[in-house]
């Protein structure tokens, strides 16, 4: 993509580099704590209020924890080791310590919002006599099996559990440590923080987190041109599932728990649900259909969300793709031109994202999965510079009303909603809906993509730390540019996440601006594609500069977890991408919660957030009442569009709503000679009164190119729906 088709370029860079001169905060109150010894950080003056569990929730099965890990310091007794009594009450002691705790604690937990199935399969668990066997639960050094039989060691010292139960497989009481609520249990917005990390490059592959995919398939610059290329050669299905199945494995998922995390944003394709095979025709004449691989993924997102289940961790499910691109970037499937409410197939391709948006809403609104995919993306990074303001609010606004519709509101009916900023300053956000139930607003914060060189090095003395400190200017200018403006939009809009950062303070990496567009740090790139060559002084400033970073912005999700190999040097070529990588490595914090003080030990001013959203912004009183004033400025659907001449508005090509909506399938279980599940898994939608048909292109309509229509003639007629009586 070319420079001046960036969208993170638009955000404000004053002189000297930095993109801000904003005061940040850590995002709770300031403590005076200290960290233990053993702490992964060089910060004299750090505190981490976290780290000393002030809210403590139900203790684990295993064990108790504190500080970092299991207490070891109970007190023992002398063993009256001589006598058969001793021994025998022992054994009905651990016994009882093992069974009472997991059968109050995990399988029998009565808090308010357990899903269904999970207290109704769990409630009786020894009906069949097989739940004692097959049920099974683990801490840290326990040996997981996984489903081809092999296993590996669990480690967690944190204090989280999985939890397997064959039986009912949608058992929702594991936690990934001991200052995160099990799954069954409510996440506390404006106590709970999210420490979390994405899964890029998984469904929607990217070629510098790929790029095995992307080397052995020259030509190859999105997933439309890789698909193309492997459909031709008959190995599109092979080469793509291969992927879907071993790029993140379960061992993946427990690493990400041990690691102090507690969520995953997963990026997913509309392909997942469907393609179509006629998609308009091109300048040339020529009818294009699209090349994905269609439904495939699925099953294999449906496994990702049973080990997030299994290991305690919530899920952010973000529509990474949308028919027409929303910003035409690789990862949006195509790259090239933006269609999606822009251009001639704008409203066409807004009208059938929504039935995707509708689709995917269903399913994870089922009782068997709303515990577990508990924020919903509806669309990432919407390009809001060309699409416009108005557009992009009017979509919103019927999106946010078609969910709550299927879900109902208030707490525990469905997903949070998650949108993204567009780009666009989360001031300008500021009171976007009033009384809208459970909206979150996305911001995606990058110095790597700011236009600049960034050149300015990270293994010297931090900027406004007490001179012990490395990182040079950037844990600062994170600190500076992100900290404040998240604190004030938690004030001034509600739930604000970070659902993409990362530790790239410039744009070197294998393909990380794309394939074949050079990076704009200039020369000597090599040195950041080669994490073996870096100093001590360097990893050191990069943790810094993930510490300030994590500080700054409270809730996040760190892009990506993980970085494939390139094939030509059998090394990771984008290491400051790589959250495993960076554990391996030493830049990352082997505990997330020991970013928390790191701003102000840089000499920023706390600004922080008080903790307390009004009770609509997480589903209490008055959530869904959105005042008719709130909306009376946002345009109504379907919007002007840009890219349009005005006298054509009325004529743009649409869909009709006469097509058949398509579902999601549940996930299937196989019963066991010992075990046979019994709980429901759904049918793929959750509202039995949504029945509404599915767009589908209008019989004899030549329509433009859906993916590249912005210089095509709008159709004279013929395109446009029946009106309905």
């Amino acid at each position: 993509m070319s420079a001046e088709y960036n969208p993170y370029s638009f955000s404000q860079t004053p002189a000297g580099g930095s993109q801000a001169t904003l005061q940040g905060s850590p995002y709770q109150h300031p403590s005076a704590n200290t960290l233990p010894a053993g702490s992964q950080t060089s910060l004299p003056r750090e505190y981490a209020p976290l780290l000393k569990e002030q809210n403590v929730y139900d203790s684990s099965p295993l064990g108790r924890e504190t500080g970092y890990g299991l207490d070891s310091q109970k007190p023992h007794r002398r063993p009256f080791y001589k006598t058969i009594w001793f021994w025998l009450l022992a054994l009905i002691v651990v016994a009882a310590a093992v069974v009472i705790p997991v059968y109050f604690l995990v399988i029998k937990p009565n808090h308010k919002d357990s899903s269904k199935a999970a207290g109704s399969s769990a409630s009786n668990p020894t009906a069949s006599g097989k739940t004692q066997a097959a049920f099974k639960i683990g801490g840290d050094g326990s040996v997981v099996t996984k489903d081809d039989g092999t296993t590996f060691i669990y480690n967690n010292t944190f204090g989280g559990y999985w939890v397997s139960n064959p039986e009912n497989p949608f058992d929702n009481s594991a936690r990934p440590n001991s200052w995160t609520p099990p799954l069954n249990q409510s996440w506390r917005w404006g106590q709970d923080r999210i420490h979390g990390v994405n899964l890029g490059g998984l469904f929607v592959p990217e070629p510098f987190i790929v790029p095995e995919l992307f080397e052995t398939n020259p030509g190859a610059v999105d997933e439309w041109t890789l698909s193309t290329l492997l459909a031709q050669s008959g190995k599109l299905q092979e080469v793509m599932e291969n992927h879907y199945d071993t790029f993140i494995t379960e061992e993946d998922i427990a690493q990400i728990a041990g690691a102090g995390l507690n969520w995953i944003r997963v990026p997913i394709p509309f392909w997942a649900i469907e393609t179509w095979a006629d998609v308009g025709v091109d300048g040339n004449g020529q009818q294009q259909s699209e090349p994905f691989l269609a439904r495939v993924c699925w099953k294999y997102i449906l496994r990702l969300i049973g080990w997030a289940r299994k290991y305690g961790l919530r899920v952010l499910l973000d529509l990474h793709t949308i028919p027409g691109s929303q910003n035409g970037y690789n990862h949006s499937g195509k790259v090239g031109s933006l269609n999606w409410l822009n251009g001639p197939m704008g409203l066409a391709n807004a009208e059938r994202s929504l039935d995707y948006i509708r689709i995917i809403a269903e399913f994870i609104s089922q009782p068997e999965y709303k515990d577990v995919v508990q924020m919903f993306g509806v669309l990432n990074e919407p390009f809001l510079p060309t699409i416009g303001r108005d557009p992009l609010e009017s979509f919103y606004l019927r999106a946010y009303e078609m969910v709550r519709n299927i879900t109902g509101t208030g707490e525990g009916n469905g997903p949070i909603i998650s949108l993204h900023d567009g780009f666009d300053p989360l001031s300008h956000w500021a009171g976007f809906l009033p009384g809208a139930d459970r909206v979150a607003i996305d911001d995606h914060p990058y110095f790597a993509f700011d236009g600049q060189a960034n050149r300015e090095p990270v293994n010297i003395t931090a900027d406004g730390g007490d001179g012990t400190q490395l990182g040079g200017k950037w844990p600062l200018q994170a600190c500076n540019a992100w900290g404040s403006e998240f604190n004030k939009s938690r004030e001034a809009f509600g739930i604000t996440i970070a659902g993409e950062f990362s530790n790239a303070i410039n744009d070197c990496g294998l393909w990380v601006v794309g394939v074949g567009v050079a990076a704009h740090y200039g020369p000597d790139c090599e040195y950041w594609q080669d994490a073996s060559g870096w100093s001590d002084e360097t990893k050191q400033g990069l943790l810094n500069f993930a510490l300030a970073s994590m500080d700054a912005l409270g809730d996040w999700f760190f892009w990506t977890w993980k970085i494939g190999e390139s094939t030509t040097t059998n090394t990771v070529q984008a290491p400051l991408w790589s959250y495993k990588l960076g554990l391996e490595g030493g830049w990352m914090p082997k505990d997330p919660r020991v970013a928390s003080g790191m701003c102000e030990s840089l000499g920023v001013t706390p600004d922080p957030f008080s903790g307390a959203f009004a009770a609509w912004q997480t589903g209490g009183a008055g959530a869904g009442t959105i005042a008719p004033a709130a909306t009376a400025s946002i345009s109504p659907w379907p919007p002007a569009l840009a890219h349009v001449p005005t006298q054509s508005e009325d004529a743009l090509p649409q869909y009709t709503s006469t097509g058949t909506i398509v579902t999601l399938p549940p996930q299937t279980f196989t019963p066991t000679a010992s075990v046979t599940p019994t709980a429901s898994v759904g049918d793929g939608w959750f509202n039995a009164q949504d029945t509404a048909p599915a767009v589908t292109p209008i019989s004899g309509c030549a329509y433009p190119f859906a993916w590249d229509a912005l210089n095509a003639q709008i159709p004279l007629s013929g395109c446009l729906p029946a009106p309905t009586a």
